[in-house]
């Protein structure tokens, strides 16, 4: 069953009488109508008017479709890659071949799992040095190949811990940055639920680079964020506004090309719905940016961000 949050204590409670009425849904066919179409109206009045701490919830919600699920959904002729061939197979990075639509392409993405099982598995989605080799490794197949790369951007950031930082977290997260810049293929990124600091980056310097509607992009957590600024975590709400951290924030200030948008009731409740929409927009981008040459989309794609470090 899904959660419910705090703002939609209203559907909550329409959904328990629904539920009882459904018992006997011939006989309440008239009020079970009402209800529905009831329902259906808060959603779209408390969806199209989330403030940035609820965008920051949704984003976290724990049935919100991940990577995998929108691998599953998306493409067809699934082949899994593993490891970075030096040190070890990073869970938190998933990634490999796959067909949309009769194209071929890589896919990589972070991973959080769906359960305390999974999440341990993929560590949260917090990828390690080795998980940011295995993008780069899979980004030279792509160009290799010459096949279009589709990341899926899902992490609060790259693992903090001592042996990450050991094994070389910055310079591994950088060297990703860098080839996706100069990579000579076509290259889309999709924020589909938290974008989290370099972890995030380090897998999203595309050509496109879009944001579900209820995703969220940032330097830093709202929470990092209140412990620095005002060393304590209570301040987190501030945080999220003063971060301008949503999909229309980000797209007012070009650091996104577009907006996907969701579902009433957000992607967690459609996911089949979501994956569509996604797979619509995957294939039409995939047909634009092979249009254009190769030499002209790495020159193009370069002044992009070189634009958005200016602007900063």
């Amino acid at each position: 069953m899904i959660k419910y949050f705090e703002f939609e204590n209203k559907i909550e409670k329409i959904e328990t009488i629904l539920s009882q009425l459904n018992k006997n849904k011939e006989l309440n066919l008239n009020k079970i109508k009402k209800l529905i179409k009831e329902k259906e109206e808060l959603y779209t009045k408390i969806y199209s008017n989330l403030d940035p701490w609820q965008k920051v919830q949704v984003a976290r919600h724990g049935e919100r479709p991940h990577t995998l699920d929108y691998v599953k959904n998306i493409f067809e002729d699934v082949v899994f890659l593993h490891g970075d061939k030096k040190y070890a197979d990073d869970n938190a990075i998933v990634g490999g071949l796959a067909k949309i639509d009769s194209n071929s392409v890589f896919f990589i993405g972070t991973e959080k799992g769906n359960t305390m099982e999974t999440r341990i598995k993929h560590n949260f989605g917090m990828a390690k040095p080795e998980g940011y080799r295995k993008v780069q490794r899979l980004l030279k197949l792509a160009e290799k190949f010459q096949l279009p790369l589709i990341s899926f951007v899902d992490t609060a950031g790259a693992f903090p811990g001592k042996d990450a930082e050991e094994r070389g977290q910055s310079e591994s997260i950088a060297s990703s940055i860098l080839l996706f810049l100069k990579t000579k293929i076509p290259t889309i990124s999709i924020i589909i639920g938290e974008g989290g600091s370099g972890g995030a980056i380090g897998i999203a310097t595309s050509d496109r680079v879009l944001m579900l509607e209820h995703s969220i992009y940032s330097v830093i957590s709202p929470e990092g964020c209140a412990s620095i600024l005002w060393r304590n975590t209570e301040f987190s709400q501030e945080a999220a506004k003063t971060l301008k951290l949503t999909s229309t924030d980000c797209k007012n200030f070009n650091i996104i090309d577009d907006i996907i948008p969701e579902p009433y009731g957000g992607a967690h409740r459609h996911p089949i719905k979501q994956s569509e929409l996604l797979k619509l927009k995957i294939v039409s981008l995939i047909k634009e940016l092979k249009q254009v040459s190769i030499k002209e989309l790495v020159q193009i794609r370069k002044e992009k961000y070189l634009n958005i470090t200016s602007d900063i």
